[in-house]
């Protein structure tokens, strides 16, 4: 195991590493930007460093702050966590160099699944499901407009090292798709420093469902089920659940075993998400894998009974996994919340600002995961997330109901959260009845 580890980021995630790694007995470095000074995690850390000022490009995306930093505190390793650094296989390759390990997949690894290109051809090889689209980077409107009139339309292009929804345009004839394609390169160059797109067939309507899984050092993998993420807005989750509701629990089981025989296929090791799209007819295909712990990555811990940070520093560290397949039982259901800093109100405005009043629920199968305390400030500088809520229960109907009675216990202010909009989604017919497709809030909220 680790004698000390470096937290590459900021906020819950950041205290979510700090108690994975008190429980592993590691020494924990945390670097902060200017703008989090004041956070309350950072007196739990046994050094901290500051490593710039706050906007994001000037501190956590500073790859040379980083290691100066990791060197100066002489840490054997860095936990990326989600976001920022995460998933840039150039800072994976830089820790190499230095002799730091990465708390996440190789760098080769995250090449081959961290572009979205790379992965839909290892996917194929893998027999995973995919779309049909191109084979790789469309560079000609003429070569784009050939592949749409062969799967038809509507057509997405999607940035190849993209995700969030940059870099993606949908096209429902030729006029939109010559028009779309330089703009989509445009605004992926400008997002990821990355202009290839590619095209694939578009879903009108369609499921998100993911399944995550660890692999190890040792040509292991596993996976821990699936996750329903269907409940989103503008390609942004809002809340995540777990099993996915009225889904064939067969053809759910085929694509976690296909999900499991992709990370093999390349040779990966940490923890990963295999994101797929679901149609009316239950066929999934593969949308992307996100080569690092996702933020919903609770909603398996509670219905798997594992702690998956831990697990990915243990495997870092170069321990098996602890468990076989047939050892990981899925139990109950869970849901969660994440609480932003905004108002929904008001088209999802950003509202960073002093908390004086925080209390969060508690009481049997609810788990908060925040950083926040009374007095904290959010600063305007990154994304609004201030916290998540879990709740756990026998069934889905237990579970909603938790989930009302938790979000009501909440008090947070004066800055504005989107508490509100999931009470109002508790109470939802459509959402109570399981099943909604990616498009549902936003229909919903212009109604």
């Amino acid at each position: 195991m680790f004698r000390r580890i470096l937290i590459a980021n900021r906020g819950e995630i950041a205290l979510r590493i700090i108690r994975a790694c008190k429980e592993l007995g590691v020494e924990i470095v945390c670097v902060y930007s200017q703008a989090d000074a004041d956070a309350p995690y950072l007196d739990l850390a046994d050094r901290a460093i500051c490593i710039g000022p706050g906007p994001a490009r000037e501190s956590y995306l500073d790859i040379s702050r980083i290691i100066s930093a990791a060197e100066v505190a002489e840490v054997d390793a860095i936990h990326p966590g989600y976001g920022f650094l995460a998933e840039n296989a150039e800072f994976a390759a830089i820790c190499k160099d230095c002799k730091i390990e990465f708390i996440g997949p190789s760098p080769q690894a995250m090449g081959i699944l961290g572009d979205k290109v790379q992965a839909k051809r290892t996917a194929k090889q893998a027999k995973v499901p995919i779309f049909p689209g191109s084979d790789g980077e469309v560079e000609e409107e003429d070569e784009a407009v050939e592949i749409a009139a062969k799967i038809g339309y509507p057509v997405i292009i999607k940035a190849s090292a993209g995700g969030g929804g940059r870099g993606m345009r949908v096209c429902h004839n030729e006029v939109t798709l010559r028009t779309a394609l330089e703009a989509a390169r445009q605004e992926a160059q400008a997002a990821f420093g990355n202009g290839a797109v590619f095209i694939e067939k578009f879903l009108e309507s369609a499921r998100h469902i993911e399944v995550q899984v660890l692999g190890d050092k040792h040509g292991h993998a596993v996976h821990l089920f699936e996750r329903d993420c269907s409940m989103q807005r503008r390609h942004q989750k809002i809340i995540e659940e777990s099993p996915a509701p009225g889904v064939d629990r067969k053809k759910i089981d085929t694509i976690c075993i296909a999900a499991t025989r992709l990370i093999k296929a390349a040779n990966y090791a940490g923890a990963a998400t295999v994101e797929f799209l679901m149609d009316d007819r239950q066929n999934f295909y593969m949308l992307e894998v996100n080569t690092r712990v996702q933020v919903e990555h609770p909603v398996t811990e509670m219905v798997t009974g594992t702690d998956i940070l831990k697990l990915s520093i243990q495997i870092a560290a170069g321990e098996p996994l602890p468990f076989k397949q047939r050892d990981i039982i899925h139990r109950g259901h869970a849901i969660e919340c994440r609480i932003n800093a905004e108002d929904a109100n008001r088209n999802f405005m950003p509202c960073p600002g002093r908390i004086d009043t925080w209390i969060a629920p508690g009481g049997p199968g609810v788990r908060v995961d925040s950083h926040i305390a009374p007095g904290y400030t959010v600063p305007p500088y990154y994304d609004s997330m201030i916290g998540k809520l879990i709740v756990h229960a026998d069934d889905r109907q237990a579970a909603i109901v938790r989930a009302k009675r938790a979000l009501e216990e909440f008090r947070i202010g004066p800055i504005k959260t989107t508490i509100n909009l999931h009470q109002k989604l508790m109470d939802d017919p459509a959402f109570v009845k399981g099943g909604v497709d990616i498009h549902y809030l936003e229909r919903l909220l212009d109604a």
